[in-house]
């Protein structure tokens, strides 16, 4: 306590000391002195220091207390200089990944049309998954979203809207908007349906006697993305959470006598190593595409990769400012890109030729077909064409397919060989 306190400092007088030493020396151990000296002021002389001066008649020992507060609070103002400089953690830039273009490749367009319906990334241990879906953080490009609002509410699409913000527009008041990036949200495999999902605000319910509803991770993460590391580790009861939200684009949430529905939009995205588990066939559906990370066994490429992750450790801005340029034509390809992406054509020739390789591969359903139409048009645009061509298709099938064509859930999914196969035989 001393220390923490600082410089102020009570001393006793010798003729009170004296008197007392017995005592005290038998009761408690040796500590810092508490003096009452006469008309003395103890501790450092500072301006903010409270005194009790002495009155007639009383006694003329008295205690003052030295800045105390002053000295605290001055720490704890160094404390927080410190932690807004540290708070941002450095992210490894995504233009420095070496290599995993596919993985890299299905992580834009996803960005460029979020519509595609996320990534599913698999790969092995120590490949760099992780670190390059965080590292999309700074090409994510700005959107706008109406102020004070939990679920990044859209002013202009109604299909984004809170329930409260639709009801404002529809009566015709104006909402404040403002730009901000789109949210990356981790959802950590130890996390509670209750985060998950939103629960009671106990601190209202508490202090002002009202049952509120406080938002979860899927609120923020509505209009961005919400990443799930080693997903396939992920409990049964949030994978079902995730299914139905991904399915309807809606979280409802019955809790405690609330009833309550709000857009719950994002980029799903997923990583993990087939080692430990594969996915159930339901959630893995709902990943629009599918990226395979393997090792690199060239020694050239392995080297370069461990020489750049040291000097990022070494010295993460400078690291960062080198790749400054490159960063920002990527980051200015993809706003492009999604500007220009409604306006991308494709001829319906391909089209036919797109359902005809998903119907002779037995994919259930059409979602295979929506999402290669999809992710060949936000190919398109990122290569800043306004038309689809066959060489688009061929890249990106495979990633739309693979893992669409497992009927068993103790199958591998294929590496893409089949559906290349096929779409050499029908675009021949």
């Amino acid at each position: 306590m001393a220390s923490l306190l600082g410089t102020s400092s009570i001393r006793a007088s010798p003729s009170l000391s004296s008197s007392s030493s017995s005592s005290s020396s038998s009761s408690t151990p040796s500590i810092s002195p508490i003096c009452f000296r006469p008309g003395r002021i103890c501790g450092r002389a500072l301006n903010a220091g409270i005194q009790i001066r002495p009155k007639k008649n009383r006694s003329r020992h008295h205690v003052s207390v030295m800045n105390v507060a002053t000295e605290i609070n001055s720490t704890e103002q160094q404390v927080g200089k410190f932690d807004s400089k540290k708070s941002a953690r450095p992210v490894y830039p995504f233009a420095a990944i070496v290599g995993q273009d596919e993985m890299k490749l299905c992580l834009l367009l996803n960005v460029i049309d979020p519509k595609i319906g996320g990534v599913m990334i698999m790969g092995d241990r120590g490949t760099g998954k992780s670190t390059t879906v965080r590292s999309l953080v700074d090409l994510l490009p700005e959107i706008t979203v109406v102020a004070g609002d939990p679920y990044n509410s859209d002013p202009l699409d109604p299909e984004f809207m809170g329930v409260e913000v639709r009801e404002r527009v529809e009566r015709g008041e104006q909402v404040p908007v403002i730009a901000t990036k789109i949210n990356m949200v981790d959802l950590p495999l130890g996390a509670t349906e209750d985060r998950v999902c939103g629960t009671i605000d106990i601190e209202k319910a508490l202090t002002e006697g009202v049952k509120a509803f406080e938002p979860g991770l899927l609120a923020k993460a509505n209009r961005g993305i919400l990443y799930v590391d080693e997903v396939n580790l992920l409990d049964d009861h949030l994978v079902d959470v995730l299914l139905d939200s991904a399915a309807s684009g809606w979280n409802t949430v019955e809790r405690e006598g609330i009833s309550i529905s709000h857009p719950a939009r994002f980029i799903l995205i997923g990583s993990g190593n087939p080692e430990e588990g594969e996915l159930r066939p339901q959630l893995l559906d709902r990943f629009g595409m599918h990226a395979q990370v393997g090792t690199v066994r060239d020694a050239e490429l392995r080297v370069k990769i461990v020489e750049e992750r040291a000097r990022f450790d070494s010295d993460p801005k400078e690291f960062r400012d080198t790749y400054k340029t490159e960063q920002d034509k990527l980051q200015d390809q993809i706003s492009n890109a999604r500007s220009c992406l409604s306006s991308v054509q494709i001829d319906r020739e391909l089209k036919v030729k797109i359902s005809k390789v998903c119907s002779e591969l037995n994919v259930d359903g059409l979602r295979g077909d929506i999402v290669t139409n999809r992710a060949a048009k936000a190919l398109a645009a990122l290569k800043g064409k306004d038309r689809v061509t066959a060489d688009d298709v061929a890249t990106v099938i495979p990633n739309c397919l693979r893992h669409r064509l497992r009927k068993d859930p103790l199958e591998s999914i294929d590496s893409g060989v089949l559906v290349s196969e096929k779409f050499a035989e029908v675009f021949s």
